[in-house]
């Protein structure tokens, strides 16, 4: 899965340096990569969207790119099957908890608490899960099996609880620019890998500036991170015997070159906040064994 078989090496690799790969990026073998035109024309796209049953024809929408590039990266990795373990974080309202247990995974959904969650605005806008029903109200999985296997706790990304320990996988979608910083994001990643069991595997998805690797938003409710905050992320993981590919492709499609204002379209792949540009990047990571 982490394997670079048909990329175009964009750099020499040195001890301590991430692999950086530039070709188009596929939902077919991913890697850690942002939301392109060609991925949501992709067959694996369109097969999350009917499983999250969420609507796909013709939306090209970074969130939905998000919901795939997650499923995808876990299927591949074979854990969304029964006795794999799974810890979500800032679950909100996501269809992926119950998509997951439906295929015999355990999960453990995390989320703020409700007096927190209302107190930064989450609770008014439809991003948060007052209740574990909520995660299933689509009807995704079955009610006797989704009560079996999944449950539901209160988490502070900032303070992950020392218990939360021993998964197979952990993800969060579009949740670490919430934390306060770029630096307390980064920190999370790093922390969530301590979640897992050796071998585990690590998706997240999170804002990526595509305007400039220079200035950028930080410390606001939403921050948006930059290349050299991840470059720098890698090299740390990499250092520490964690595996992580990189690209950083943004895609060759007319709707890559489109910029979202409001009020937004259905082309919703890259958009303007503030004078950035930002889309949506995923990172794959595997623990060290």
């Amino acid at each position: 899965m982490m394997t670079n078989s048909g990329f175009n090496i964009e750099k020499t690799i040195i001890k301590h340096q991430p692999l950086i790969v530039n070709d188009e990026p596929s939902l077919t073998n991913p890697v850690s990569q942002m939301a392109t035109e060609a991925q949501c024309r992709a067959d694996a796209f369109y097969y999350w969207c009917e499983e999250t049953r969420l609507p796909h024809e013709p939306i090209f929408h970074r969130k939905l790119w998000e919901y795939a590039y997650i499923l995808q990266c876990l299927s591949e990795a074979g854990m969304m099957s029964p006795g794999r373990r799974g810890l979500g974080f800032g679950v909100g309202q996501e269809p992926l908890v119950a998509v997951m247990a439906a295929r015999g995974s355990e999960v453990v959904a995390t989320d703020l608490d409700s007096e927190e969650a209302t107190k930064q605005g989450w609770a008014g806008t439809g991003q948060y899960a007052a209740t574990l029903e909520a995660l299933n109200d689509r009807g995704i999985c079955p009610p006797e099996r989704f009560a079996s296997k999944v449950s539901y706790r209160v988490a502070d990304m900032n303070k992950i609880a020392p218990d939360l320990v021993g998964f197979d996988f952990v993800y969060s979608s579009c949740a670490f620019e919430h934390v306060g910083s770029i630096e307390l994001g980064l920190q999370f990643v790093k922390n969530s890998l301590k979640c897992l069991r050796p071998g585990g595997i690590a998706v997240h998805t999170t804002e990526f500036n595509v305007f400039s690797n220079d200035a950028t938003i930080d410390h606001q409710q939403t921050v948006l991170f930059r290349r050299q905050d991840i470059d720098r992320l890698a090299a740390e993981l990499t250092s520490q015997g964690h595996e992580i590919v990189l690209n950083y492709n943004t895609g060759s499609g007319p709707f890559d070159r489109h910029i979202d204002v409001p009020p937004w379209s259905g082309i919703h792949l890259k958009l303007q906040l503030e004078q950035y540009v930002t889309t949506s990047l995923g990172l794959l990571i595997k623990k060290a064994s």
